[in-house]
């Protein structure tokens, strides 16, 4: 072929592809619209335009929040007045853009009323550190304007958390004040010495044991930081990018479309700790694909649902408890990404196992592959995307630096690769001039990214102050031992009830709850109880299993019928009953929901070799790569079957003997310790063995009957 013909034909094969992409980006633009509509009649937002003085005063306050947050990470400020000033500026941003009720009349100003709350909240927050010198020479010695500025404040961001984050937790911080003021009216299981108001205030307000105390510390040190560099990235583009790169590499299998909401849905949930954002950020492009390809309504949603929720499981953010669980177990925040990494992984897989089963049981066939983005162009188009997020984890777990430091730096790097881009791709892929708008954009995108973050952290620093209500009145009041013996006493010493009664107080909670106040309530009332019960059977248990079991059900919540937040947005997206595919979406995560109680049993299953019988937070991780392999497959397989005996489907439809074998598997799969133990198998690899030769035999008979 010439030359000329060459270029024809290079010419014509790239008019293609921008014609694909600006369809697909024509789609996209068109669900915008709809993405902007759910997320205010979910959230409730005050939405301004750029025109606006509104927008300008909150992007500035939002912008300086950021800033501050940059500034103290790496210059160090005393970590109570870093604090302060980061729920004073929460404050302030929750009474400018949520307003009293989430009705259209309200969105659409900010009244007199709002702007007096966001200064009286401000400063009560901001109190502790204007006054930080004065109250720290005055410990129980408080005077009178500290405790009416205190009463005032509670009141305060009680009203601002049922704005932000709904009604629920602050009634479960009222309801423990109440207890905590008259404990001696309740029953006498439960009853205590009655604290006096003084004495509330001063552990809730004025110290670090309530709501200044460790969840606020890490929302301010730890999770703001993840959190701004996950909007930085978004914004810059790489969301998008996720999209696109999975639809291209998956969009020709069986069932593609929901293949790449799964995939898609795992590299956002890297950077983003919310089930409802997930949803909303994927399921405007990878939805309406699912419709089309032949899912229908209700599953195309519960499969968005199911993986945007499973999101929050995705280190290194997790819906940003693993850095609470690591500050309330004194563990390095590493630690905590690599136990949960398989579950995690895993858990994925297996969802992406049953959208396969889905497809093959409807039929589908996959999309045209010329109808589909190139795979190369389009992996090649965002790989600078990738360089911040692999700095990160290269910072985290081969420098093993704080994750403080690690976000810090790694949000440097995304920032100079967001300056560089539009030049770069001017001047050496476009070939055309450098504009003005090519060097500005990126400083536009770095602001607009910085304002976002802030605002996206404002309902995780009012639950987990709020939150931290609840942790000092267990504190104040020693429920926590008193609930021990209830539990105990309920259970009859039975931990399999006690995980039980914990799975279901928190699918509970956490349908009114936010993921990170579901699990710093729950975790702080039932984890000692969890750890407890085992030891006193000669069990020893890793205290992360028990807080990653309480944080795993937390977030389950999310699409649990009635009320699954996560369901609701996909459900509006996707025009079908939010109840059927609550219900859907929570079928597909049954197999999530056995995860929690493998590890618990199996700690090998967060790589936990050896736990200290003394101190159950210490442990040490296996290092053989060929056991971690093992333990890896053979969950996979584990879930694969508890998959295919739920979904009903290996090659054909299962029969019932077939589901029952399939979940006979599961245990010889999964807790091979167990197994090895009650059945007296000569060692744990027979267990494997077991669960292999039952999936095999199963795998052969359905391909004999088919």
């Amino acid at each position: 072929m010439s030359k000329p013909d060459i270029f024809h034909e290079d010419k014509k094969l790239e008019k293609e592809v921008d014609e694909i992409e600006k369809e697909a980006l024509k789609e996209c633009e068109v669900d915008k619209d709809l993405e902007e509509k759910i997320l205010t009649e979910l959230e409730g937002q005050r939405n301004f335009p750029p025109k606006s003085i509104y927008y300008w005063i909150i992007a500035l306050i939002a912008f300086s929040w950021s800033v501050y947050q940059l500034y103290v990470s790496y210059f160090p400020v005393n970590s109570t007045i870093v604090r302060s000033i980061h729920l004073a500026f929460a404050m302030v941003l929750a009474f400018l853009i949520y307003p009293v009720f989430k009705r259209e009349k309200y969105l659409k100003k900010i009244p007199w009323y709002d702007w007096i709350l966001a200064i009286i909240g401000g400063f009560g927050a901001a109190y502790i550190a204007i006054d930080y010198v004065g109250l720290s020479n005055r410990p129980g010695e408080y005077l009178l304007r500290d405790f009416v500025t205190g009463s005032i404040f509670m009141v305060v961001l009680l009203e601002a958390g049922r704005r932000v984050i709904g009604i629920a937790l602050s009634l479960v911080a009222i309801i423990f004040l109440i207890y905590d003021k008259f404990g001696d009216l309740m029953p006498d299981i439960i009853s205590h010495k009655p604290a006096s108001w003084e004495k509330i205030i001063s552990q809730m307000y004025l110290t670090t044991e309530g709501i200044f105390g460790v969840p606020l510390g890490v929302s301010a040190g730890f999770v703001f930081l993840f959190v701004l560099f996950g909007a930085l990235l978004e914004r810059a583009g790489a969301g998008e990018y996720f999209i696109k790169l999975a639809y291209a590499m998956l969009g020709r299998f069986s069932g593609g479309p929901a293949k790449a909401s799964v995939v898609a849905s795992g590299l956002t949930g890297i950077i983003s700790g919310s089930s409802t954002a997930n949803v909303v950020t994927t399921g405007v492009f990878t939805i309406p694909l699912m419709k089309k390809a032949g899912f229908p309504a209700e599953k195309a949603a519960a499969i968005e649902v199911a993986a945007s929720t499973n999101g929050q499981l995705m280190p290194p953010v997790m819906g940003a408890a693993a850095f609470i669980i690591a500050e309330f177990l004194g563990l390095s925040y590493t630690d905590v990404i690599i136990a949960a990494a398989i579950p995690a992984v895993v858990s994925y897989l297996a969802l992406f196992y049953i959208v396969h089963l889905e497809a093959k049981k409807l039929g589908l066939k996959g999309e045209d592959p010329s109808r589909l983005p190139p795979k190369w162009k389009t992996f090649i188009s965002g790989l600078h995307f990738l360089i911040p997020v692999i700095y990160l984890m290269y910072v985290l777990i081969v420098l093993r630096q704080s994750a403080q430091m690690a976000a810090f730096s790694a949000i440097w790097v995304l920032m100079v690769i967001m300056i560089i881009q539009y030049p770069f791709k001017a001047l050496v892929l476009d070939k055309r001039k450098i504009t003005k708008l090519d060097l500005t954009q990126g400083f536009i995108d770095i602001f607009h990214g910085m304002v976002n973050g802030a605002r996206n952290m404002v309902p995780i620093a009012l639950a987990t102050a709020i939150a931290g209500i609840v942790v000092g009145s267990i504190t104040l009041t020693g429920i926590g031992q008193v609930l021990l013996d209830v539990i105990d006493t309920l259970s009859n010493g039975n931990i399999l009830i006690v995980l039980l009664l914990t799975a279901f107080i928190s699918l509970i909670l956490g349908m009114g709850l936010p993921t990170t106040a579901n699990y710093i309530v729950v975790a702080s009332l039932t984890a000692p109880v969890m750890l407890q019960l085992p030891q006193d059977n000669g069990f020893i248990i890793p205290a992360i299993a028990a807080h990653l079991f309480v944080f795993y059900f937390g977030i389950l919540a999310d699409d649990t019928p009635p009320v699954g937040i996560a369901a609701y947005a996909a459900a509006g997206i996707a025009k079908s009953d939010p109840i059927k595919t609550g219900l859907q979406g929570f079928g597909y995560d049954i197999r999530t929901a056995i995860l929690p109680f493998m590890f618990f049993f199996n700690m090998e299953l967060l790589l936990i070799n050896h736990v200290n019988e003394w101190d159950v937070n210490e442990f040490s991780f296996i290092s053989n790569p060929i056991h971690i392999a093992i333990i890896f497959l053979t969950a996979m397989l584990g879930m694969f079957s508890f998959s295919s005996a739920t979904q009903g489907w290996l090659i054909k439809k299962t029969n019932i003997l077939e589901r029952i074998l399939l979940l006979i598997a599961v245990p010889f799969f999964m807790l091979p310790n167990v197994m090895h133990k009650f059945l007296a198998l000569p060692n744990e690899y027979i267990s494997y063995a077991v669960g292999l030769i039952i999936w095999i035999g199963v795998f052969i008979w359905q391909k004999i009957r088919a």
